[in-house]
């Protein structure tokens, strides 16, 4: 190869940030600027989260451990009247022994039917109140969308700033790109009919998260 070429070609690489051997070169991410009002500690984000996805109404629930999932379902259920039967999302971490035998259970994707959705989130954003969920065969997209009741499982401890703290825990985990991000504020509003908010116009009327806290939330 010319002297010329390999100059050439030497400032295209630099320009795209690649190496030679044409993977990525390894340089840091420009950060993005964090808002003051999100940077904060863990405690402080969860306090922040709870209060902005209220203020869309969402409902939280926060529990001490994962066991408390199953009964906080069938409560909240109850609660609001609705029928003893959802649609589970078939994630390993939803599978627990205790569910009640009074719920009926399916697991896999949503169908127009189905009354509840059960899934779990990658992460939430304490900045909008936000959950971040991931599409994939342990957490197929249609739960948390076609159901008119959406019940969402969040860990405490991945409670985030921001959203580029959301993409940039993706990148470190999971390293290629789901085929979709869902990023849920609230449950589904339209404020276009009569210029009046209408819950569920399209997708859930409903949103509870379940904020388990844990030993270190």
């Amino acid at each position: 190869m010319s002297d010329a070429r390999e100059a050439v070609l030497g400032r295209l690489r630099r320009a795209l940030r690649r190496s030679n051997g044409g993977a990525v070169a390894d340089q840091a991410r420009p950060a993005g600027i964090i808002p003051a009002r999100a940077d904060l500690d863990l405690a402080g984000r969860i306090a922040l989260f709870v209060r902005q996805a209220e203020a869309v109404q969402t409902t939280v629930r926060r529990l001490r451990e994962d066991a408390e999932v199953p009964a906080a379902v069938v409560d909240y259920l109850r609660a609001n009247n609705l029928p003893m039967r959802l649609v589970m999302a078939p994630n390993p971490a939803l599978d627990r022994p205790d569910w009640p035998a009074l719920l009926e259970i399916r697991r896999g994707r949503a169908e127009d039917a189905d009354p509840v959705g059960l899934t779990t989130a990658f992460a939430g954003i304490a900045e909008t109140g936000t959950l971040m969920l991931l599409s994939g065969p342990e957490t197929p997209t249609t739960i948390a969308f076609l159901p008119e009741t959406s019940i969402v499982v969040l860990q405490a401890d991945r409670v985030l700033r921001a959203y580029e703290d959301g993409l940039s825990l993706l990148r470190e985990e999971r390293g290629d790109l789901p085929r979709s991000i869902n990023l849920i504020t609230g449950p589904s509003r339209s404020g276009d009919i009569e210029q009046t908010i209408q819950l569920g116009a399209h997708g859930p009327k409903r949103l509870l998260v379940l904020l388990v806290e844990g030993q270190g939330a």
